[in-house]
């Protein structure tokens, strides 16, 4: 296989990614030692900022640490600082600047906007070169090696498996739920293979796809539908199950697939109800994920159960893959989608 044929970048990182994420686990002392010091100066409030797949990955650590630490956490909005010059009192305040490039000049300027006004300062990324590390009081790498492919895959996971260890790290956990995490990837690209085949068969000529979720999985319906966005040129938009259910579920019909996320857990656990309801709409359901195989759904993909503030790093890993096949099978090169570059600049 050569980098020349369609899809060869990104096939080559999505199956990167097990030996990846066991490289990351086995060096979580370096992230735990960023984690002593984020617990000595314990914040009162946390911010995450991000852009594209790193926002989704900033969800996620939203969740981890409302949920595992009991902190409050709100997401920038990097405009108020570049556009509008806002300068809020961060005293007491833990920034984290999430950018797998590390290159994007919003982030690096509310990373020093925010030191300036007395935060405690932390770059998350994928670019240890970059000024956004340089920049922060606090640096981690997430260690995923060069990313070719336009469409962050690997980047993508090992800044999940990266934010779990931090915050893991920071309320004294060992790593213990993510200790066999390459071996559980494997697996899942091992054996959802002939599902994600099957999917590719049933939604290759698909219009209109609406991601689901509801907890820490919320992030995974996020970068699914960018993903299956930028990669198969699909109208998508993902939703909380319970805002799906606000209002956005007038717009469902038979004309609709619905990927649902859904794994072991508080969040897997109500998301029975919501894909029930846009099935009785019509809507073909793909269900994905650790509590797959309860779902109602035309098609499931399963993954290993673990422990559920983990389940986002293996239930994106086969659609990462169905969006991979789902371009090929519709005459798209994944690698290099039409109008995008590896690093977008925004302010």
């Amino acid at each position: 296989m050569t980098d020349a044929q369609p899809g060869a970048l990104m096939t080559a990182e999505i199956d990167q990614q097990p030996d990846m994420l066991a490289t990351i686990a086995e060096h979580r002392a370096e992230i735990a030692a960023v984690a002593a010091d984020i617990a000595r100066h314990r914040p009162r409030f946390a911010l995450l900022a991000a852009r594209g797949s790193s926002d989704h990955a900033a969800i996620y650590a939203k969740y981890l640490i409302e949920v595992l630490l009991g902190i409050p956490v709100g997401l920038v909005s990097p405009s108020t600082t570049t556009l509008y010059g806002a300068r809020p009192d961060l005293r007491d305040v833990l920034v984290v600047s999430v950018s797998q490039s590390g290159g994007s000049p919003d982030l690096l300027e509310v990373t020093r906007a925010a030191s300036e006004a007395g935060a405690r300062t932390v770059a998350v990324s994928n670019t240890r070169s970059s000024e956004l590390f340089s920049a922060a009081d606090l640096a981690v790498d997430i260690g995923a090696g060069e990313e070719k492919a336009v469409a962050a895959t690997k980047t993508y996971t090992a800044t999940l498996l990266t934010l779990y260890l931090l915050v893991d790290a920071i309320r004294g956990g060992d790593g213990g739920a993510v200790a066999d995490i390459g071996e559980r990837a494997e697996a899942t690209l091992r054996d959802s293979a002939d599902q994600v085949s099957r999917a590719v068969d049933r939604y290759r000529f698909a219009d209109r796809v609406i991601a689901a979720a509801r907890g820490y999985s919320y992030a995974s319906a996020l970068e699914s539908s960018l993903k299956l966005a930028e990669t198969s040129y699909l109208q998508t938009h993902a939703y909380s199950g319970a805002d799906l259910l606000h209002g956005p579920v007038a717009a469902v019909d038979e004309e609709t697939a619905v990927l649902g996320m859904a794994s072991v857990g508080r969040g897997g656990e109500v998301m029975g109800d919501v894909l029930r309801a846009v099935g009785e709409r019509g809507a073909d359901v793909l269900a994905v994920g650790s509590a797959a195989s309860s779902m109602p759904a035309a098609l499931r993909i399963d993954v290993p159960e673990t422990a559920e503030e983990v389940a986002p790093i293996l239930e994106i890993l086969p659609v990462q893959r169905l969006a991979l096949h789902l371009s090929l099978a519709r005459g798209g090169n994944p690698d290099n989608p039409r109008g995008l570059h590896k690093v977008t600049k925004t302010r």
